[in-house]
C-alpha cells in the first residue's frame, strides 16, 4: 500500500511540473490531422490575398483520405484546401533511384492519388530514373493513368534533363490554370547556374507548362517579382507557371529564418536532423512558433513567396507525421 501511494505521489508532482507551454507541445496524437490543419491554414491565408493562388502538397498522399486509411473517403475540407497533389517515385526511385518502385508500393499510392484526381485536382508525379526506357516508361505510364509527369535523372533536381527532345506534351498553350498542366519541370537546387541571369535563361529556352523552383538563389538572395515575371514566359512564345518549394515539415538551417542560437540550442519546436539531407531538421509543425515561420504574418515564408510573384506553393515533407506517429 505505501508503494502504492508514493507512485500517485510521483505521478501529481510530475503532472504539476508540466508547465502550460510544456502542455502546449502536446499534440491530440491525430498527427495527419494536424498537418491537415497546417495546410489548410497556409490554404486560406495565401487565397485569402490571392484566390487563384495554387496549393501543392508533395507526398503524405494518405491526407486526401478521411482517416488515412479508406480510399473511398475523401478528406473533403483537406481537398477543397488544395489543387493538386505532388507524389514522389511512384513508379521509379521508390527504393532506389532508376529502379523501379515495388507494385505493391504503386497499387497502395494509386489508391489514394486517384481518390484526390476523382475529386479534381491534378496529381503530378516526379519519379527519379534516367535512360530513354525507364523515362518514356515513366512518362508512358504516368499518362495512362490521368497524371502529369516529369522524369527527373537527378534526385538533386539541379538540372533541365536532356532527353526527351523535344519535352514530352510539348505545346504553345498559355497556361493560366493548374489544370491546363502538361507538364513540368522541378528545378529547385539552382547550383548548377552561375548566376541568376544564366537561370533565367535555360528557363526560358524551354517549353515546359510549369516550373516549381526555389525562392532563393545560391547566393540567399530572393528572385525577384519581374524575374519572376521573366519565367514565366515558354521559348515559344507560349506561358506557363511558376510556383515556390516550400519545406513545411523540415525547418532548413541555409534559410532566411534560421538563427544562429539554434546551431546549439534547439527551439523546443525543433526536432532531429534529417541523416539523408544534412541541415534539415524535423519540426513539430503544430506549433505555433513554426507555423508562424511560414504563414500568417508580413515576415512570414509565404508572404515573401507572394510578393515575388509566383502563382503558388508546392508544399513539401507533408509525410512528416510518419515520423511521429
Amino acid at each position: 500500500m505505501k508503494q502504492f501511494v508514493l507512485f500517485l505521489f510521483s505521478i501529481l508532482v510530475l503532472s504539476c511540473s508540466i508547465d502550460d507551454e510544456d502542455k502546449s507541445q502536446i499534440p491530440n496524437g491525430d498527427y495527419k490531422q494536424l498537418m491537415r490543419d497546417f495546410v489548410i491554414g497556409i490554404s486560406k491565408y495565401t487565397k485569402a490575398q490571392n484566390p487563384s493562388f495554387i496549393i501543392v502538397p508533395q507526398n503524405g498522399i494518405e491526407l486526401v483520405s478521411k482517416n488515412g486509411e479508406d480510399i473511398t473517403a475523401p478528406h473533403t475540407e483537406y481537398l477543397n484546401a488544395v489543387d493538386a497533389n505532388g507524389q514522389e517515385d511512384l513508379l521509379y526511385g521508390y527504393d532506389s533511384d532508376n529502379q523501379p518502385t515495388p507494385d505493391e508500393t504503386i497499387t497502395y499510392l494509386k489508391g489514394f492519388l486517384n481518390l484526390s484526381k476523382s475529386s479534381g485536382k491534378m496529381i503530378l508525379v516526379t519519379d527519379y530514373c534516367t535512360g530513354n526506357v525507364n523515362m518514356d516508361d515513366a512518362y508512358s505510364k504516368n499518362k495512362i493513368s490521368g497524371f502529369v509527369s516529369f522524369a527527373a535523372d537527378h534526385r538533386e533536381l539541379n538540372n533541365i534533363p536532356s532527353y526527351p527532345t523535344p519535352i514530352y506534351a510539348e505545346n504553345n498553350s498559355m497556361i493560366t490554370s493548374i489544370t491546363q498542366v502538361n507538364n513540368f519541370l522541378y528545378l529547385i537546387n539552382p547550383e548548377s547556374y552561375a548566376t541568376r541571369a544564366a537561370f533565367i535563361a535555360a528557363v526560358t529556352s524551354t517549353n515546359y507548362d510549369l516550373l516549381i523552383m526555389d525562392l532563393y538563389f545560391n547566393d540567399g538572395s530572393s528572385f525577384t517579382s519581374p524575374e519572376i515575371e521573366k519565367l514565366k514566359s515558354k521559348a515559344n512564345g507560349g506561358k506557363r507557371l511558376v510556383i515556390s518549394y516550400m519545406s513545411i515539415g523540415e525547418a532548413e538551417n541555409y534559410r532566411y529564418y534560421w538563427q544562429s542560437s539554434w546551431n546549439s540550442s534547439k527551439p523546443v519546436w525543433m526536432e532531429a536532423e534529417n541523416p539523408d539531407w544534412p541541415g534539415n531538421f524535423k519540426v513539430k509543425y503544430w506549433q505555433t512558433e513554426w507555423q508562424n515561420i511560414i504563414y500568417g504574418n508580413d515576415n512570414c515564408y509565404a508572404k515573401k513567396i507572394i510578393n515575388a510573384g509566383f502563382d503558388g506553393v508546392y508544399l513539401d515533407i507533408i509525410d512528416a507525421f510518419e515520423y511521429f506517429e
